[in-house]
């Protein structure tokens, strides 16, 4: 019996054995070509990609044409499903590939029809352009059929990859306004409630346009909001949430806004050319939004152009940031008010239209059919007016007039900065790219640099705080209308102190911000620190001391949030309570100044902040979640810590939330929630440290459809310096997404992190290469090394 139990135990673990090795077969059947000569028919010559020890690629060519191919080849097989994903994302079809349970999201994005504009954006674009992306897609295609076995990913979920389309590069694009303006319309739903629910006084007072915080590229400073405090709270101030309220979202997880650049004008410069860097704040997974590319063909010169920098996988196969070797540029999001929701009014003796301020209309409807995995397919009925879809809210009709649904919001017109020499040049190419509105920052090798908005900017009648709201159907304020022209652009050139930067704050103070409008402006704590930053790099520096600026995690925003808790835990408030004693122990000693990894008061600082939010605003969220899942005050106004600083500061007796005796009170509260919130497991207060809550959690979307591959799909798990207030952005998945500092025409000195590899295979060797660099902010080569591998395509016969 027993032998037969030992036979039986043996048989087993050899036929284990055998599935692994299957298995492990199977995937490195999907892992890219490195090596080799492929003929490809079509092509104008031969086309090298040339890998480094990191397996970032040089793509080399005698034609732009060819090396499109080459891009979407290699991209295919180090990306194809993020490249699916995005574009899934982007049309509303995830339901396709993960079930149900990727049905609501599908209904939320299919309301857009993007897929159906790409397709006629297709149709409208010249010939040469088509050209251009037909020849990625065929090595999107090409590269996909030939790896010896499906991307993994589809293996594990038990799907077949669809082959890539001109469209599909265009939804890619549409998949990030989702990403950078997607938050737009719940904010709009948001400050329309707080309109609703408090009165004008109190609304200018909770809703600030400015503070003191804000670094605007054309004022110096900026005064701190002068109005005097309302002398009475609305009715819902610093009620508890109610209990048919949805969950919310942590609050801290609602700032997460992201993205800083800045540049250096040649006469800062240890060489004379300007320094530009850019670090763009994005949701992190692996592999990493960013694919790392050096190109190289002929310019319209009879020269070559040498392009450094990272694309966005399946989008239009050119640099999202980088340099040319004449022009470096670098992107954050603009945040202006490119969406409007206008309510529209109804008559029972009209049914099926609705009135807009135009007047009466009957909406086009269009049924949409979403495919889903193991379900049948569902149907959604989209009404379209003149102003954008309908979306109901709370039992009012709204179109969504927003600037995505353009034919104007995609376009090939970034491919211009490939060839464009100086900084005018690249600021004129700006004003005509169809991409969502980003602050464009770009230097030249002569040392001038320049900021503008690159992407659509809308045409208003009417700007600034009457468009953040919900549009009423009478038309009294009205909706965008057109496109301003790029000679309308707002631009800084060349600033007198020789710098420039933007952190998705407030950008301008004077006439030309009403250009913009706001669309959910960061406080400014971050641009202003980033700003300072630069100043304190003095009269000449050089791209390492440039780069460390994006890597200053000093707490200067919280430090005066960490002198209120410590004022609030005086004698009276200790006595007797050993915890909230032990609080203000850590507080002084556990405080470093910086959100560093080991600092216990930087933790409990942070939390004190956020917990006063709570207190004060749980239950006005409560019922904005009622509307939008995303919507919260937080993000009506990222100045709310200044709203609660001047509260606590000056005490009005009006603005006491009932239920606190005192704003003393109210403060030792919010340090018992922190008590609460970080004891509730038995840890002690000690061992709450910043690193212990900022731990990284990067990984695989297809380890949430198959949890038991995490270990293998997933970063180690570290602890990460910084967070949102500071240039050095870091959350456990948001942060920054890549780090890039250069001097055009210098690249060879420029630098360059990105939290995971290039490729997104887990048994690749590029598969998280280069991600210890990142987490230790270790600068790395931004141009290939040596090549180590090198994969040719040939012109067929």
């Amino acid at each position: 019996m027993k032998v037969w139990s030992r036979r039986v135990v043996l048989a087993l673990l050899v036929l284990l054995a055998a599935l692994a090795l299957v298995l492990y077969l199977f995937l490195r059947g999907s892992l890219a070509r490195l090596d080799g000569s492929q003929a490809v028919a079509g092509l104008h010559g031969s086309v090298s990609v040339a890998r480094d020890a990191r397996g970032v690629p040089l793509i080399s060519g005698g034609n732009r044409l060819d090396v499109a191919y080459a891009s979407g080849f290699v991209q295919a097989q180090d990306r194809f499903f993020q490249m699916d994903l995005l574009r899934r994302v982007g049309a509303g079809e995830l339901a396709e590939l993960f079930g149900p349970r990727a049905l609501e999201l599908d209904r939320a994005r299919r309301l857009h029809r993007f897929r159906a504009r790409a397709e006629l954006a297709v149709k409208a674009m010249p010939a040469e352009q088509r050209e251009f992306l037909a020849r990625y897609v065929r090595g999107v295609n090409d590269g996909l059929a030939a790896l010896s076995a499906r991307p993994f990913e589809y293996a594990l979920i038990g799907v077949q990859p669809r082959p890539w389309s001109v469209a599909d590069s265009l939804l890619v694009v549409w998949a990030m306004y989702f990403d950078l303006q997607g938050g737009q319309a719940p904010r709009e739903l948001a400050r329309g409630w707080l309109k609703e629910h408090s009165s004008a006084e109190q609304r200018a007072f909770l809703l600030p346009e400015a503070t003191q915080w804000d670094a605007p590229l054309d004022a110096e400073r900026v005064a701190a909001p002068a109005m005097a405090i309302p002398p009475t709270a609305p009715a819902w101030w610093g009620k508890p949430r109610a209990a048919d309220a949805p969950k919310l979202a942590a609050a801290e997880f609602l700032d997460a806004v992201g993205s800083n650049n800045w540049a250096l004008a040649g006469s800062r410069s240890q060489d004379g050319a300007a320094i530009v860097a850019d670090d763009m704040h994005l949701g992190i997974q692996l592999p990493n939004t960013w694919y790392r590319v050096a190109l190289q063909f002929p310019d319209a010169r009879g020269g070559v152009r040498r392009m450094a920098g990272v694309m966005l996988p399946g989008a239009p196969p050119l640099l999202a940031v980088g340099s040319n070797g004449h022009v470096a540029w670098g992107f954050t999001n603009s945040y202006g008010d490119y969406l409007d929701l206008v309510e529209l009014g109804v008559d029972a003796a009209k049914p099926g239209q609705v009135r807009t301020p135009a007047g009466w209309e009957r909406p086009q409807a269009h049924e949409e059919t979403i495919l889903v995995k193991g379900a049948p397919a569902d149907k959604l009925l989209v009404r379209e007016t003149s102003l954008g879809p309908l979306r109901e809210v709370a039992g009012r009709s709204y179109a969504i007039h927003w600037v995505a649904h353009a034919a104007e919001a995609v376009n090939l017109n970034p491919q211009q900065l490939e060839s464009v020499d100086t900084l005018d040049e690249a600021l004129t190419v700006a004003a005509r790219m169809g991409v969502p509105a980003q602050n464009f920052v770009a230097g030249d090798a002569a040392g001038n640099i320049g900021w503008t908005i690159a992407g659509p900017l809308p045409r208003r009648a009417q700007a600034g705080l009457a468009t953040s709201f919900p549009l009423e159907p009478g038309g009294s304020v009205a909706s965008w209308q057109g496109w301003l022209a790029p000679v309308e652009y707002p631009q800084v050139r060349n600033p007198a102190d020789g710098q420039l930067s933007t952190a998705n704050s407030r950008q301008l103070m004077g006439a030309d911000a009403d250009l913009l409008g706001d669309g959910g402006y960061d406080l400014g704590a971050r641009s202003r620190q980033v700003r300072d930053g630069l100043s304190a790099l003095g009269a000449k520096t050089d791209v390492r001391s440039v780069y460390d600026v994006g890597l200053d995690d000093r707490a200067i925003f919280l430090s005066g949030w960490r002198d209120r808790a410590i004022a609030a835990l005086d004698g009276g408030a200790i006595a007797n309570r050993p915890q909230r004693a032990q609080f203000l122990e850590l507080l002084k000693t556990g405080w470093s100044g910086h959100a560093s990894v080991d600092s216990v008061g930087y933790r409990l600082t942070r939390g004190f902040m956020y917990a006063l939010y709570d207190l004060l605003f749980e239950g006005a969220n409560g019922e904005l979640a009622k509307l939008d899942d995303k919507a919260s005050v937080a993000g009506a106004t990222s100045r709310w810590p200044v709203v609660i600083g001047r509260l606590l500061d000056e005490r009005p007796a009006g603005w006491l939330p009932a239920g606190h005796a005192s704003w003393q009170a109210l403060q030792l509260a919010a340090v018992d929630r922190v008590i609460a919130d970080l004891g509730k497991d038995g840890k002690p207060l000690a061992a709450a440290t910043w690193g212990e809550r900022n731990t990284a959690a990067i990984a695989h979307p297809i380890s949430a459809a198959v949890p038991w591959l995490r270990r293998w799909l997933a970063v180690p798990a570290d602890m990460l310096p910084g967070d949102n207030h500071m240039p050095r952005v870091a959350g456990r998945n948001f942060g920054q997404s890549e780090r890039l500092t250069v001097s055009p025409g210098r690249e060879e000195l420029g630098v360059f992190n990105m939290p995971g590899g290039q490729s997104g295979h887990p048994l690749s060797p590029y598969f998280l290469a280069g991600h210890a660099d990142w987490v230790a902010g270790r600068p790395t080569p931004l141009l290939p090394g040596p090549a180590q591998h090198t994969l040719t395509f040939t012109k067929a016969d």
